[in-house]
């Protein structure tokens, strides 16, 4: 009953942290499934299935404000997904360390880069809407997903900063597409294709999911209660975060 207790307290902060600021629950609740035993394919398939209410929850509270647009979705989906199961089917065959080192090198690179723009993501200015600029945008989604199914903090961050740099749009609305798609599908496909590979510990789900959905919700009220400004903050706190912990492992 505690380690279910722990492992539901866990989920609510991660998931509430990452669905405000646009990322980074693997922060947390990764660390924290291997520090109760998990092997490192086991806490990721486990987290990656978990998380996945986590865009459950933040779906449930952004449907509401009417944030999400159907194209963008689709081609998140489209593009995303691919990705995300080619990185979960070659995460085996490469250098965790020194991936880990390089992806918390770009996302620390995130925050600050985000820091020393003022005004990045404060107001929604749609643009490469176009075939061309839908492409483009859509090779780089298939990039993050390689990242996303291979790799475990922090590359919801990157989809962030890509919708907000590429497509011209807010924190607030950026933040929604990358919960409900990267949280339901991208995840949801990564875990999918780990759990077929390797293993889940499926009697810690519930509580996990539990937290993620709650979490979700929670952390999405938020960002919508509080705006842009606060969103920006605690992307590139975030961003920091993740990128450090990653540096040292």
């Amino acid at each position: 009953m505690f380690e279910q207790i722990l492992l539901f307290i866990v989920s609510l902060l991660a998931n509430a942290f990452s669905a405000f600021a646009g990322g980074g629950a693997g922060l947390l609740q990764l660390p924290a499934l291997i520090f109760l035993g998990l092997a490192f394919s086991v806490a990721l398939a486990t987290h990656k299935l978990a998380t996945v209410a986590l865009g459950i929850g933040a779906t449930l509270r952004h449907f509401r404000e009417r944030n999400l647009n159907l194209r963008f979705a689709l081609l998140m989906i489209v593009c995303g997904v691919p990705g995300v199961v080619l990185g979960a089917g070659i995460i085996l065959h490469i250098n965790d360390r020194v991936a880990e080192l390089a992806l918390g090198i770009l996302t620390a690179g995130l925050g600050i880069y985000s820091w020393r723009q003022p005004e990045l993501g404060q107001q929604y200015t749609p643009r490469h809407e176009d075939p061309v600029g839908l492409t483009i945008g859509g090779m780089v989604l298939f990039s993050i997903g390689i990242l996303n199914g291979s790799l475990t903090s922090g590359t919801g961050l990157f989809v962030t900063i890509w919708l907000i740099r590429w497509f011209g749009m807010d924190y607030q609305r950026a933040i929604a597409h990358t919960l409900v798609m990267v949280g339901l599908f991208w995840n949801g496909s990564g875990a999918l294709t780990l759990g077929v590979l390797g293993e889940i510990k499926w009697d810690w789900l519930p509580a996990l999911l539990l937290g993620s959905l709650l979490g979700g919700y929670l952390g999405a009220h938020l960002a919508i209660k509080k705006g842009n400004h606060w969103i920006k903050r605690s992307f590139e706190i975030v961003t920091m975060l993740v990128g450090v912990k990653l540096i040292i492992g």
